[in-house]
C-alpha cells in the first residue's frame, strides 16, 4: 500500500466506512447519472443563425477561415475553390469517411488519397463530428473515418463541420459525444482545434504552424 492509500483507508475506519455501503454506492451512481452541468459561460448560449455567426466570428478571430455552403454536394467544388485560391496543389488526403465518400468530388479535378497521413501530404480534410461556437473550436474524434495524422501533418487543413453540429458550448459538445457513443464508451482521442497550429515560444512571436497545419479551413455546411 502506498501514503495516499494508507490515509484514505485511516479515514474511512476512523467513520466507520468500507465503501461498500449501499446507501454510498446509490449516491456515487445517481452523481455519475445524473452529470450535473457547472457554471457555463453566457457567451455560448445562443441558437440558430446567432450561434453560427459566433462561431464563425470566433473561428476567424483565432486566425481560421470559413466557408459556407447549403448542402453537402457544394463540399468538393468549395473545397477546390479554397486550395485554388491559396495556390496550392490539387491534391487532398480523407480518411474513410461515408459522409466525405459520398460527395461528388468525380466533379473537381482533385488527386484524392484516403489513409492517414505520413507527413507528406500537403492537404488534409476531415469531417469533424462538431464545434463549439463560444470559442470557434472544432471536435474530432480519432479513428480510420477521420485519422488523427490528419489533424496535425498536413500543412493545410480543411475541415468539414454540419451546422447542426454546432454546438453553443462545451458541455453540450460532450453531452452529444456521450449521447453519440454511449456514456460509458468513447472515441480514443478527442482533438479540439481551434485555428492553425502556433506558437509564442520563440521571443514571444507568434508563428503559424509551429506543431501542425499552418492554415486551417472550415467549411460549414447548412443543411
Amino acid at each position: 500500500m502506498n501514503a495516499r492509500a494508507d490515509v484514505l483507508a485511516a479515514i474511512r475506519r476512523s467513520i466507520g466506512a468500507t465503501g461498500t455501503e449501499q446507501t454510498r454506492v446509490m449516491a456515487v451512481d445517481d452523481r455519475l447519472e445524473r452529470a450535473p452541468r457547472g457554471v457555463v459561460p453566457q457567451r455560448g448560449q445562443v441558437a440558430g443563425e446567432e450561434r453560427l455567426a459566433l462561431f464563425r466570428r470566433m473561428a476567424e478571430y483565432a486566425q481560421a477561415s470559413v466557408d459556407e455552403v447549403a448542402s453537402a454536394a457544394q463540399v468538393p467544388a468549395a473545397v477546390a475553390g479554397y486550395l485554388r485560391q491559396h495556390n496550392l496543389p490539387a491534391t487532398l488526403r480523407m480518411g474513410d469517411d461515408p459522409r466525405l465518400k459520398a460527395m461528388p468530388w468525380g466533379e473537381t479535378t482533385l488527386d484524392l488519397a484516403t489513409g492517414p497521413s505520413d507527413g507528406r501530404d500537403l492537404n488534409g480534410l476531415s469531417h469533424a463530428v462538431g464545434g463549439v461556437a463560444e470559442t470557434g473550436t472544432l471536435a474530432l474524434t480519432s479513428g480510420a473515418d477521420n485519422p488523427t495524422t490528419l489533424n496535425f501533418l498536413p500543412d493545410n487543413h480543411v475541415v468539414i463541420v454540419r451546422e447542426s453540429d454546432l454546438s453553443g458550448d462545451y458541455e453540450d459538445l460532450w453531452r452529444r459525444l456521450r449521447f453519440a457513443h454511449g456514456k460509458a464508451v468513447m472515441p480514443r482521442t478527442v482533438n479540439l482545434v481551434t485555428g492553425p497550429s502556433r506558437s509564442g515560444d520563440i521571443e514571444q512571436t507568434i508563428l503559424l504552424g509551429a506543431h501542425g497545419p499552418r492554415r486551417l479551413h472550415i467549411v460549414v455546411v447548412r443543411s
